[in-house]
């Protein structure tokens, strides 16, 4: 049975308070893809580079990964290592368990993201557990934020191997998205 991306999001952490503003068809290292952002309804810090929920599903149903950029994970405690690996787990085990059974962790770490809020840059912290599928050798993770929400999560990510950097397009980026747009892609 093959999710919608609507049924995909309502298991997702969308924050309350937080609506539609674009949906549509992408590209995901050439399999076909619906990228969908909300934003908060009130507008605070509204567009690239501020407060947003956006998700990547794949047309087979399968939740690529989303973003959770919500001024609220600015403060709090980070999760321990071990708590982090086992929120992580759990996650993976609702939303993507066919990573589960081959994967190593490469580390467990902390983790900045960075966004807008009342025109000055602020940063949001979580612990990174990121992994490699051992069947594909593809990349993944998920960021735990200080609320013990998953506040990022990536599948299936290809490095360049020479130059050792991401070959795989970053649409839940806001920096790259702008990059894309100022360029006349995205």
């Amino acid at each position: 049975m093959t999710s919608s991306p609507h049924d995909i999001l309502a298991a997702l952490p969308v924050p309350a308070g937080y609506v539609n503003v674009e949906k549509g068809k992408i590209e995901v290292d050439g399999e076909g893809a619906v990228l969908i952002r909300m934003e908060r309804a009130d507008k605070r810090n509204a567009g690239l580079g501020g407060e947003h929920f956006s998700a990547v599903v794949a047309t087979s149903g399968r939740l690529k990964g989303f973003v959770r950029m919500h001024l609220a994970l600015r403060d709090g405690v980070l999760p321990s290592q071990d708590e982090a690996h086992d929120i992580a787990m759990r996650f993976l085990s609702d939303h993507a368990a066919d990573l589960l059974s081959r994967h190593e962790v490469s580390f467990i770490a902390p983790h900045d993201e960075t966004i807008r809020a009342g025109g000055k840059s602020t940063t949001l912290t979580g612990m990174k557990v990121k992994m490699r599928n051992l069947v594909d050798g593809r990349w993944f993770w998920a960021i735990v934020g200080a609320d013990r929400e998953v506040m990022v999560f990536e599948r299936d990510i290809v490095w360049a191997n020479l130059e050792g950097r991401r070959q795989s397009e970053k649409w839940l980026h806001d920096s790259w998205l702008a990059e894309q747009r100022k360029a006349g892609g995205a």
